[in-house]
């Protein structure tokens, strides 16, 4: 692929390198100005994650109703050995989208690949990771590129042998569309390469009361989560939005098996948005998330469409939430 400009590179220690591909920035004002103006007015899921709505959400996962995070995370323990045992030696981890880099550490316990690429687009978050992770695990060569993994990826030279295992975990796969997620998971299938792999999270459909409790905690933890995109947009955009008077919605949606989250107006809200001026009328609502449920067989269906080869797929007990393991080939 070509890229759209040259990658920088800086060898950071002696098992870290560190590479820039210089994603794109984003015209904030301009891009929430056209998402609140639509007829369906909708804010990207991005803005949730300021540094305080990155901290809410990990309280999210604590949650006794939030089952995603423990159940996967008890999944990758209890069956990370049969995983490897289907794919083999492991010479290469790549994590789009990587964070903080904790879920990914176990596997480097126990498969100890030869190197580990998370592809993060914040480069601070992804220094401090990685920095971290270096020490930890001083054996594995660490490329961190700094990418919007959503965008054609120019990887770097040195990771281009041979495949790589794609590890995607969580149920961030459910937050994309039906047609975006289709050019996703073509775009792993890429990321992965010849004689490559997926091993990639999925939640279930389950019970609706059970879901709707997952996204309105008792603790008014998701709902705190989901108003702060609004107290962001004030603090970046100074656009005037009277939090105390919107509301945190999420409902399953059992036709499009997804949950969807709102911000709802109790009042007419006056927003400055730049040099204009927006009027949303009280009972409108703000469409900030879809999280997408699947069946074991619909997601099977969607990796072969993207062309993968289904090699595995676990889940627990109570079919709450899916591993599936695929090959490029």
């Amino acid at each position: 692929m070509k890229q759209a400009m040259p990658v920088n590179e800086q060898q950071l220690g002696p098992n870290l390198t560190f590479y820039d591909l210089h994603p794109p920035a984003t015209d904030m004002l301009a891009e929430v100005t056209q998402s609140l103006s639509a007829a369906r007015p909708h804010l990207h899921p991005k803005y949730f994650y300021d540094e305080t709505g990155s901290r809410l959400f990990d309280a999210i996962t604590t949650t006794e109703e939030y089952y995603p995070t423990r159940t996967e995370a008890g999944l990758l323990e209890q069956y990370s050995g049969d995983i490897q045992r289907q794919l083999g030696a492991t010479g290469t981890i790549a994590e789009p989208g990587a964070g903080s880099c904790q879920k990914v550490r176990l596997l480097l316990e126990r498969w100890a690949p030869d190197r580990y690429m998370p592809l993060e687009i914040s480069r601070d978050c992804l220094l401090q990771s990685t920095r971290e992770l270096s020490l930890a695990f001083p054996d594995i060569q660490i490329s961190a590129v700094c990418a919007d993994y959503c965008q054609a990826l120019s990887l770097p030279s040195d990771s281009l042998p041979g495949g790589r295992v794609v590890f995607f975990p969580g149920s961030t796969i459910g937050n994309f569309d039906p047609e975006e997620r289709r050019q996703f998971l073509r775009g792993l299938h890429h990321l992965a390469g010849p004689g490559g792999a997926l091993l990639i999270g999925a939640d279930l459909q389950k019970d609706s009361a059970r879901l709707n409790a997952a996204y309105n905690d008792a603790q008014g933890l998701t709902a705190a989560f989901n108003l702060n995109a609004l107290h962001h947009l004030n603090r970046a955009l100074n656009c005037d939005f009277d939090v105390a008077n919107m509301r945190h919605v999420a409902f399953y949606n059992p036709e499009a098996q997804r949950i969807e989250m709102h911000l709802e107006c109790l009042k007419d809200q006056q927003l400055k948005l730049g040099e204009c001026q927006l009027t949303l009328k009280s009972g409108t609502r703000i469409h900030t998330e879809n999280s997408y449920k699947f069946s074991v067989e619909s997601f099977t269906r969607e990796l072969m469409e993207a062309g993968f080869t289904p090699r595995g797929c676990w889940t627990d007990p109570d079919n709450l939430f899916s591993l599936h393991l695929a090959s490029t080939d």
